[in-house]
């Protein structure tokens, strides 16, 4: 009976997933090169370690140490809304340096591959404690996207503590505990990594996590921040750009020429309310207008920009103070 090797599952798995999106065309460059990466790296660690293909052994190093920045640039890319291809030059400096080790100084390979994995990680986790806003964010998605690339992050992390044990076992006299450790931790790192980035909510908004009580009396805008929101709200009302459920913050801000912060700070100021309630106010107002037309709460829920069922109900409890269906009642 054949027997698949984890990594080579692993490796076939996140393989399809790529081929799947890019047939769909529905993710992004930076994660679908995230994710064919990591399908990469589980077929080059499948080669050497089951099969005992020598270049795969080579190769293994300089594609791993690629997955950390690539990782947080690609959540650069939801966290700032774009993706700046100049930024990317220092970031390629870790495989050329990885190389260079693996001709000149083997020994320090391990500990370039472990502090590359830990920094990266635990940077997205800061970026994460830090950032109000994943403005390159869909504004729908509440908590998920942040959850998504904390998961990421910490998978980066775990693999770099997977090093710190394979140090271990071969400090005890266990060289033959090295290949099972990076056959299991190793195809656990690289299977997490992918499907948490490849979720279409890890391009949704964290827009949910802005530190703004929900009852809270908002604080004072400037003339500046109240002029801005008055374009805000004539843009909303004369397009319609609430309807699109892919919004995010981003486009909003391009679309008024401010920066994003700028943006936020002024909702944020000047209604008391995150970006994504304050989106969410107008879609709901345009899900109340087809409900009093009579369209069935699903048709409504679809016109109106949302399309997750549990977001919509959990907005439309928040605005109207009744739920889809007892609206549609007391309406009757």
């Amino acid at each position: 009976m054949l027997t698949l090797p984890l990594p080579m599952f692993v490796a076939l798995l996140l393989g399809f997933l790529v081929v799947s999106h890019l047939w769909a065309r529905d993710r992004s460059g930076l994660f679908l090169a995230l994710i064919a990466v990591c399908a990469l790296q589980a077929l080059l660690i499948s080669l050497a370690q089951h099969y005992g293909v020598d270049f795969a052994r080579l190769l293994q190093p300089v594609v791993a140490v690629v997955i950390p920045p690539l990782a947080w640039m690609t959540f650069q890319s939801v966290a700032q809304g774009a993706f700046d291809p100049r930024r990317a030059a220092v970031h390629a400096l870790l495989p050329v340096g990885i190389a260079v080790c693996l001709v000149f100084l083997p020994m320090a390979v391990d500990v370039l591959l472990l502090i590359a994995f830990l920094g990266y990680g635990i940077a997205i986790l800061m970026a994460l404690h830090g950032q109000g806003n994943l403005s390159g964010a869909r504004l729908q998605s509440g908590p998920l996207p942040r959850q998504l690339w904390r998961g990421v992050g910490a998978l980066l992390i775990l693999s770099a503590l997977s090093d710190v044990l394979i140090a271990g076992v071969m400090i005890m006299g266990q060289p033959a505990l090295r290949p099972i450790i990076i056959s299991i931790f190793t195809s656990f790192t690289l299977l997490g990594v992918g499907l948490l980035s490849l979720s279409r909510d890890a391009e949704g908004p964290a827009q949910a996590f802005e530190k703004t009580a929900n009852n809270a009396e908002p604080a004072k805008a400037t003339v500046a921040q109240t002029e801005l929101i008055a374009r805000l709200d004539a843009l909303m009302q004369n397009e319609q750009l609430y309807l699109d459920p892919d919004l995010t913050l981003a486009r909003l801000a391009r679309r008024l020429h401010v920066p994003v912060k700028s943006l936020s700070s002024a909702i944020n100021k000047a209604s008391g309310q995150n970006v994504s309630r304050y989106v969410n106010d107008y879609r709901i107002r345009a899900a109340c207008a087809e409900l009093d037309r009579g369209e069935p709460v699903t048709q409504a829920m679809l016109a109106s920009g949302f399309n997750t069922k549990s977001n919509f109900n959990r907005e439309f409890t928040r605005v109207t103070g009744k739920t889809p269906s007892q609206y549609v009642n007391s309406t009757a």
